[in-house]
């Protein structure tokens, strides 16, 4: 029987890409002046101390103004925030924001890497890492990041194709001439341990280093057999800091070696529905139980290099350049769980399909960027701009296999062995190999009218054109089928803004985006009905905002209120002959309030809700089946995190709420549906830390302070879900040194 074998992670490997990173020398002249001393009187200046949790501005060069300034709904969650929280992925990090919903896979099978959705629609392929886009199944940590920028509605204009509900923007940590060096280690049940390192260090007075390095290892709590290890280093150089022109080159590397989790059976959760009797009135399954085999794995490589070039003509103009490789592999084995057969009067006997998913992919991206931002005056207006050229390739290819003569054994339901040997799919011969090629140009300008209004306009125009060469299987010929698209196309966005106040502002704003064929995953379909025919117009997304934001309390505690209209057209769906037309639409409209800062000077927040109001007109699939609503998309979600530091003593509480999540959105019928939905759910955390000296924090993080279970995500059909996370805890110490 043939197995996979982990792949080991060769280090020598590992550190000569990361000597790489530092393949560069520069000399920095020491130039003095000799001033004269003169006495000056004495000045008593009193700073205030930044709020911890609270931005001012974001990090992207695309928004020409401070984000209340800001025509749109843009949520910055910083490290000082995740930190505090104990938070350590990507996932987490945005239990943050309302409105953002996990999703665990298609049918039997996982997705692998980062998923979930934003405002109604998928989010998934709108990663970015400091304003350039990311690829790559990989489930992502936050060890390097400075900050998660979240910019919520259509973003054509800002990034071009694809961002229909918005995008996330990770903010790497770069080096600085006056950062702190930082170290911490973690314990957690399940046998979990975490430690990382950030070391800065200037090496003249121009010139820094930076290096950022994790390394994890752990089992899941009440997942004994699932488990988690990572190794991800980034180190990066800076030169010229605190000049006129600066260099960037940084990398990261990231080695993940995981046992995935394909998650339980969803028979006796409230809601489930099966048209037999017997099955209908089952019990829950264990929690711990693992339906997948010993030899379930999954490796992820994932390289990125960037280098980053600015250059200040003046005081008021700045010239950059950033260009970047990346590539990501990733080959996974795992097992999920289907329908429950051999129903007898004994439940103890019953069993339940399982099936067998293998994935070899590789991820691929080359992009760079060219932009200016300038301020001037026009006509005695003053304007803030920013202009670009973005040339970019992207490309998956994927290998696929089957399991075409393999007997793949059914489990026990109630007690399967997790020491099962399954059968490894094997290659099929057919493949995938999809790229797509862009080149783009985008400006944005904001114009102060008086002290009171400004308006704002941008626009991105983009030539993209995406070719799909999918071969069939060995066995059905191995022919190779070859579909392409090209187009234009033209996003853009407007606002206009009053300020009643220095410290707030009410805005209202256009802002559209499009989606073409094949945005997804590059591969394009030959089939009529499906969406990612090559044939098939791109959907536009169209949104209408109204927004105020506000400092109070000295700028300390900014709140946002914005509500909003967001109609996706041009969705596939079926007339009454049966015949493919793109008249589906999906219309999202909703209400978000945002709060963060600081109450007092040791009184944190951050806080968030949304109501959201999800709508599918027209859309009919071509067995008649009308779609009723918008999957996984709550009526309501919340989330709060507030702490109060005294005496050396940090406390802490948050809780998260998150609505009904439909999946079945469709006339069909109940015997079908299994579990129609995730049920609502509230969980709590808490955290205490002492600091103990200037050097030295203890933080201990309680998760699911109640023990609450519920469902976390919940699969297409409807057929197993990962439950969230028990009550566990984390122990951290934290060096600064």
């Amino acid at each position: 029987m043939s197995h996979i074998r982990s792949r080991q992670h060769n280090p020598a490997r590992i550190a000569a890409m990361v000597a790489a990173t530092f393949s560069i020398s520069s000399s920095v002249p020491n130039v003095c002046a000799a001033d004269e001393v003169t006495e000056l009187p004495e000045v008593s200046v009193k700073s205030k101390k930044e709020a911890p949790f609270k931005t001012d501005t974001s990090a992207s060069q695309k928004f020409t103004k401070p984000l209340i300034d800001t025509t749109q709904t843009v949520q910055v969650i910083k490290k000082e925030l995740l930190r505090e929280q104990g938070v350590f992925s990507l996932t987490d990090a945005l239990r943050n924001t309302p409105g953002i919903t996990m999703q665990l896979g298609e049918g039997g099978n996982s997705t692998a890497g980062d998923t979930f959705t934003m405002r109604g629609f998928n989010a998934s392929n709108q990663l970015f890492v400091d304003g350039l886009r990311d690829l790559g199944a990989v489930s992502r940590d936050v060890y390097n990041l400075e900050q998660i920028e979240v910019v919520k509605g259509p973003a054509g204009a800002d990034i071009g194709r694809g961002a229909a509900g918005g995008y996330i923007n990770l903010i790497s940590k770069l080096p600085s001439l006056d950062g702190k060096n930082y170290a911490t280690f973690g314990y957690g049940n399940a046998d979990r341990k975490r430690a990382t390192i950030d070391v800065n260090q200037a090496i003249g007075e121009a010139t820094a280093i930076r290096l950022n390095a994790l390394i994890s290892d752990g089992d899941v709590p009440k997942r004994d057999e699932v488990d988690n290890q990572n190794f991800s280093i980034a180190p990066s150089i800076a030169f010229g800091l605190g000049g006129d022109t600066r260099f960037f080159l940084y990398s990261q590397h990231v080695r993940q070696d995981n046992t995935p989790d394909g998650g339980i059976s969803t028979i006796g959760r409230s809601g489930f529905f099966n048209a037999n009797p017997a099955i209908n009135a089952g019990r829950k399954v264990d929690r711990e139980n693992f339906y997948g085999s010993d030899n379930d794995d999954e490796n992820v490589d994932a390289d990125m290099l960037t280098a980053k070039f600015e250059h200040d003509i003046n005081a008021n103009t700045t010239i950059r350049n950033i260009s970047r490789y990346g590539k990501t592999d990733l080959n996974r084995v795992t097992t999920g769980v289907g329908a429950i057969t051999a129903v007898t009067a004994d439940p103890n006997t019953w069993i339940l399909t399982r099936s067998r998913q293998r994935i070899d992919r590789q991820d691929e991206i080359m992009v760079n960027q060219t932009s200016i931002n300038s301020a001037f005056d026009i006509g005695g207006f003053k304007n803030s701009f920013v202009g670009g050229v973005e040339l970019m390739y992207e490309r998956q290819k994927q290998n696929l296999f089957a399991t075409t003569g393999q007997v793949i054994p059914a489990a026990n339901l109630y007690n399967p062995n997790e020491n099962d040997e399954l059968p490894v799919p094997f290659a099929s011969g057919a493949q995938t190999d999809g790229n797509t090629k862009t080149a783009a140009l985008y400006a944005f300008d904001t114009v102060d009218l008086t002290e009171k209004w400004q308006v704002n306009a941008g626009l991105r125009y983009e030539r993209y054109k995406t070719a799909t060469d999918s071969r069939a299987a060995a066995s059905a010929g191995g022919a190779v089928t070859h579909a392409s698209d090209a187009d234009n196309l033209l996003s853009w966005k407007t606002g206009v803004l009053f300020k009643p106040a220095t410290n707030g502002s009410i805005y209202a704003a256009y802002a559209t985006s499009y989606t073409p064929p094949g945005s997804a995953n590059f591969a394009l379909s030959t089939t009529a009905n499906n969406i990612n025919n090559s044939a098939s117009d791109p959907q536009k997304t169209d949104n209408i905002e109204i927004g105020t934001k506000w400092d109070l309390l000295d700028n300390q505690l900014n709140v946002t209120a914005a509500i909003f209209r967001t109609e996706n057209d041009n969705q596939a769906s079926f007339d009454d002959l049966a015949n493919p037309v793109q008249i589906g639409k999906t219309r999202i409209t909703g209400v978000e309030l945002l709060a963060v800062g600081q109450l007092t000077e040791y009184w944190q927040l951050s806080a968030g809700v949304t109501k959201l109001n999800a709508k599918a007109l027209d859309q009919q699939n071509i067995t008649g089946l009308d779609t009723t609503g918008v999957q996984w998309t709550p009526d309501y979600s919340a989330t709060l995190w507030t702490q109060y530091a005294f005496n050396g003593f940090t406390i802490g509480g948050g809780a998260r709420y998150m609505g009904e999540q439909k999946r079945l959105v469709t006339t069909a019928a109940a015997a079908t549906a299994n579990t129609p939905v995730i049920e609502s759910y509230f969980v709590a955390d808490a955290m205490i830390a002492y600091e103990v000296n200037k050097n030295l924090n203890l933080r201990l993080n309680v998760y699911n302070l109640f023990d609450k279970e519920y469902v976390e995500t919940l699969n297409n059909n409807g057929s197993r879900v990962r439950v969230g996370l028990p009550r566990s805890a984390m122990m951290t110490a934290e060096f600064t040194f």
